[in-house]
């Protein structure tokens, strides 16, 4: 079967900076990206809960710009005040950037990576005199927190949002060939939006551990897993894939 229409699970990239232009180009694809998951903010008395007190760190672990709006929202919420002394380390630039909204950007306070967590934690190994609070949604996945620990740093999870999944009554799922997931809570959103969901002979890639456990968990067939050795991001795992399946048809 020829992959024409793919669908990514994921909101569109902004400023038409997209990971997967290369491969749209390439391969004449027809990309659609709507995303599976809304995000719910935490609220300060169910943070209380967790029994996390935010002015005992010195640096927050930030994988997004909404952990970033709704860490603040949440610290208004708790009448917390951080400190100027605080250390931020995201894991892009962008992400970086991001948070001139509510801080004064210097870079002696402001860490990132080059999008891929594992180069973030290079810098975290580096500080290992801080005391770390790793932002997250409450239903996380687990890959992120793993990795954390391998570094043995002194670091906290603090859920602060959770996903949930999203209403997708105006997609039409059955005329896509590639479904891509990036988290369990996009396969919960795909069973209960589509009950009848029957995968055939669609192409389904996966992101993670644990959405790839949540694919197989589903009954489903995984046939594209990022990230690997010689594809780190989900953009080349599906490059890889078609241009395998592209040889065995030429």
């Amino acid at each position: 079967m020829k992959i024409k229409k793919v669908l990514i699970s994921q909101p569109e990239p902004e400023n038409d900076k997209s990971p997967y232009s290369e491969i749209i180009n390439k391969y004449n694809l027809d990309v659609r990206f709507r995303k599976f998951i809304k995000v719910e903010r935490i609220s300060a008395k169910e943070f209380r809960k967790y029994r996390v007190n935010i002015l005992d760190y010195t640096a927050l672990i930030i994988t997004s710009k909404q952990s970033i709006d709704h860490f603040f929202a949440l610290c208004d919420d708790l009448r917390v005040q951080i400190p100027e002394t605080m250390k931020y380390f995201c894991t892009s630039e962008a992400i970086a950037l991001y948070l001139q909204k509510y801080v004064q950007f210097r870079k002696r306070k402001i860490f990132f990576g080059k999008c891929h967590f594992s180069e973030l934690l290079d810098l975290v190994k580096k500080q290992k005199n801080e005391k770390f609070l790793f932002l997250c949604a409450k239903n996380h996945q687990k890959d992120f927190p793993k990795l954390l620990e391998q570094t043995k740093v002194e670091h906290t999870i603090a859920p602060i949002y959770k996903t949930i999944p999203d209403d997708l009554s105006d997609l039409d799922i059955d005329k896509y060939q590639m479904l891509v997931f990036f988290s369990p809570v996009g396969i919960e959103s795909l069973k209960k939006n589509f009950p009848d969901f029957e995968q055939k002979d669609k192409i389904i890639a996966g992101f993670g551990e644990a959405t790839t456990k949540a694919i197989k968990k589903a009954g489903l067939k995984l046939n594209i897993t990022a990230p690997t050795k010689t594809a780190p991001s989900m953009a080349m795992a599906i490059d890889e894939y078609l241009d395998n399946s592209r040889k065995k048809t030429n």
